[in-house]
């Protein structure tokens, strides 16, 4: 390209207001004008990722975006990748391999460093493309945070990227957070911000007119439109926060079977299930306070971005016992990576990966025992399951060996190089199994398969299924907010040249 690509930012005046999703929708938006397009986010601070088709990590959320942009993830579009460990204490994956493990406190004397890798990525994304669109970090109006920015208004300014801003009407104050995040940021810093969107409203939007009058009279600046709720389509969330509330499963209360996820304090890529929740004759519920399990028709223990201590927390909370109950009276199991390692006989930090090196005893269902070691593991996998075809991905430090007669599936292929190996392990009763394979039920066949060795074979999966499902969603994310919000004067924040191609 002749010159580098346009730069749009959707920045939050909070956490979960709606940025990601704003940010797909506004991916799939000028895809479908013709454009090439690319999400592009700094700095994610999440355990959901995904692996890139060179067999790199990055933050699940910008996939989602690359999906909704009709490109292949690259790990440009998240440079630095941020894996809570603790609370005080995160993994940093760096351009899409683990880089180091650090503190808060050792993370901000890395923060320049940081920002100069962040904006290669930019430039190297800007070079290939018609247009950035720049997704922010929590609040932009952080004013303890800000001298360090890597990812909202210092790298907005960088860019030169108008910024529209998002602020959540559903959780209140909707007005304060608009004109607090005005307060909050310098004069020059104001100037960056063109526009707001009001997300998640519920009721008559005539009604907010008033609202809308107030904001821009106040400000100065446009309300680029009012996005109502939406429930009839789904698109994967980026933080576990929407899992952290889920209704608390009563045995006998659903008239449609149950399947149970396990909401570990580190779980990662909850994404997985999303194929699973939109199943119709089947219910998906997250399981945080430790219960009777007794009439669900499977558990799941997901990943984990810290085995070692959610193992601990199984026993410590109650749920060992739980768990070791309904397996006694003859319920299914299925472990996913960190969930995998747990049903296993032990595992082993012998190098202290997870903290103090050491042995965690596991749930003892499976035969196996983890070793954690580096180098991460990463991988875009093609696997067959008793000759079902699938493709899935792998992010785990460490090996599990199952024994080859208990092994569960066939792999074919690892980032494109063809092997013979095995991967996950099953009972001898195959009512529980263990695998390292995220992405599982993306594929319908894989998905009934399980259902049908679950008992619930009269649960139908549709072909329109997984990554199919996605981009039906994307599309009608599309159209929702292009009803809604005035795309136009969007187009108006670009460059004359990308607007005159746009019209």
């Amino acid at each position: 390209m002749s010159q580098k690509a346009a730069c749009l930012a959707v920045f939050g005046t909070g956490s979960d207001v709606g940025k990601s999703i704003v940010t797909t929708a506004l991916c799939r938006i000028f895809a479908n004008y013709g454009l090439k397009v690319a999400p592009y986010k700094a700095q994610n601070m999440s355990n959901n990722s995904g692996v890139t088709p060179e067999g790199l990590e990055m933050g699940r959320a910008q996939i989602v975006q690359a999906e909704a942009a009709r490109i292949p993830p690259h790990c440009d579009m998240n440079p630095v990748l941020l894996k809570p460990v603790s609370d005080v204490g995160s993994q940093v994956v760096l351009n899409g391999a683990a880089w180091i493990d650090a503190s808060s406190q050792d993370y901000y004397t890395k923060k320049d460093f940081l920002f100069g890798e962040s904006i290669a990525a930019l430039e190297r994304l800007r070079s290939e493309n018609d247009l950035i669109i720049m997704e922010g970090a929590g609040s932009c109006a952080e004013v303890n945070l800000m001298a360090n920015d890597i990812v909202n208004l210092r790298m907005a300014a960088k860019a030169e990227a108008p910024v529209i801003l998002v602020a959540d009407i559903d959780r209140g104050g909707v007005f304060a957070q608009v004109v607090g995040t005005l307060a909050c940021v310098s004069p020059e810093q104001q100037q960056l911000i063109s526009g707001f969107v009001i997300n998640r409203f519920r009721g008559d939007i005539a009604l907010f007119k008033n609202g809308i009058d107030w904001i821009e009279e106040r400000t100065g600046k446009p309300v680029f439109g009012v996005l109502p709720w939406f429930k009839h389509f789904r698109i994967e969330a980026e933080d576990a926060v929407v899992i952290e509330n889920s209704p608390r499963f009563t045995p006998g209360s659903a008239s449609d079977p149950t399947i149970g996820v396990l909401r570990l304090p580190h779980i990662s890529n909850f994404t997985d299930f999303d194929p699973l929740s939109e199943l119709p004759g089947c219910n998906l519920a997250y399981l945080q306070q430790p219960q009777d399990l007794n009439g669900l028709a499977a558990v799941i223990l997901p990943g984990s971005k810290s085995t070692c201590s959610d193992l601990q927390w199984l026993v410590e909370s109650g749920w060992k016992d739980r768990l070791m109950r309904y397996r006694a009276e003859g319920g299914h199991i299925l472990g996913i990576c960190g969930g995998y390692q747990m049903l296993g006989t032990w595992v082993r930090d012998p190098d202290g990966i997870e903290g103090t090196a050491g042995s965690t005893k596991g749930l003892g269902l499976l035969p196996v025992e983890t070793v954690l070691k580096a180098p991460k593991t990463t991988t875009l996998t093609d696997f067959r399951w008793q000759g079902i075809c699938g493709r899935g991905y792998e992010i785990h430090m460490g090996r599990t060996d199952p024994p080859k007669e208990q092994s569960l599936m066939t792999v074919d292929r690892r980032n494109g190089i063809d092997c013979n190996d095995f991967d996950g392990c099953r009972s001898e009763d195959g009512y529980v199994v263990g695998t390292y394979m995220h992405g599982l039920f993306d594929a319908p066949e894989i998905t009934q398969h399980w259902l049908n060795a679950i008992g619930l074979s009269q649960v139908h999966v549709d072909t329109q299924h997984g990554p199919a499902a996605r981009d039906q969603a994307y599309e009608q994310l599309a159209e929702h907010t292009a009803k809604h919000l005035d795309i136009e004067g969007i187009i108006r924040l670009l460059p004359q040249e990308l607007q005159e191609r746009l019209r």
